[in-house]
């Protein structure tokens, strides 16, 4: 094995990113492309994404932009296209585009349940179903595929005035639980990512004053996760052998208790 091949275990796969222009999606497309992946990076905002580009390629890497919002079924269908034809087709797709919107249920906040369900479940599934054939089709060809869901450790345990969030992730979870056994036989390994507090702009979206109140007060009693260390954990279940699938990683900050 070469020295390129130990340094870059990602060399010739070619990885797509949605919820690329911030917090975990944007670091995991620069972890993934310096392990040597070719990196298509989505998103809505157009400006981040050149910015991340040039970060990339001036590093070495390879990366392609695409502004796509993932609500928009054709418009993911369009960017599986380019990516298909600009790189050859995705072999790792990290489905991580998600929104969080806590609030109590009884302020009737449906234009905030609406957009959680748009964006964490539908959004989710358009760009499912834009690149699964690509996966499939990399996994004859090479051997394995990978399919990473950002899920929540919501989906797990509870978190008053989040049912909505929670909801929404809990579908995640047990989708990609699903999902690993249909494509599994198909070579393609399916993970779900239940991260704990992580600091990115998620919180910045939050209007409920309890919730924010709630997510400061944690910040005294614990260290939050980074975007970077999720973009490790990532590129370390993507680079494992290809009999190995890590259904479901749960990865917690060291205080936070649930």
């Amino acid at each position: 094995m070469s020295t390129e091949t130990l340094a870059k275990p990602l060399t010739g796969r070619v990885a797509v990113v949605t919820g690329a222009s911030s917090g975990i999606g944007e670091a995991s497309a620069e972890h993934l492309a310096g392990l040597g992946a070719r990196v298509a990076v989505l998103a809505r905002r157009a400006d981040r994404l050149n910015e991340l580009v040039s970060r990339i390629e001036k590093s070495g890497g390879t990366a392609l932009a695409i502004a796509v919002d993932v609500t928009d079924a054709a418009a993911v269908r369009s960017a599986a296209g380019r990516v298909a034809a600009e790189l050859g087709g995705a072999d790792l797709l990290f489905n991580n585009a998600g929104v969080m919107l806590p609030a109590p249920i009884e302020e009737l906040a449906t234009d905030q349940w609406q957009r959680q369900i748009d964006l964490n479940i539908t959004g989710l599934m358009n760009v499912i179903g834009g690149f699964t054939p690509q996966l499939v089709k990399a996994a004859g060809e090479r051997g394995v595929a990978d399919l990473i869901n950002t899920s929540s450790i919501a989906a797990q345990n509870i978190f008053p005035n989040f049912a909505v969030y929670s909801g929404t992730k809990a579908y995640v979870t047990h989708l990609s639980r699903h999902l690993r056994v249909e494509l599994g036989a198909k070579n393609v390994r399916v993970s779900a990512i239940e991260p704990g507090i992580v600091e990115t702009e998620l919180q910045n979206h939050v209007t409920d004053d309890g919730a924010l109140q709630w997510l400061e007060g944690s910040k005294e009693t614990m260290e939050w996760l980074t975007p970077q260390d999720i973009a490790e954990t990532v590129g370390f279940i993507a680079t494992l052998p290809p009999r190995v699938n890590l259904q479901q990683v749960t990865i917690m900050p060291t205080r936070q208790p649930n």
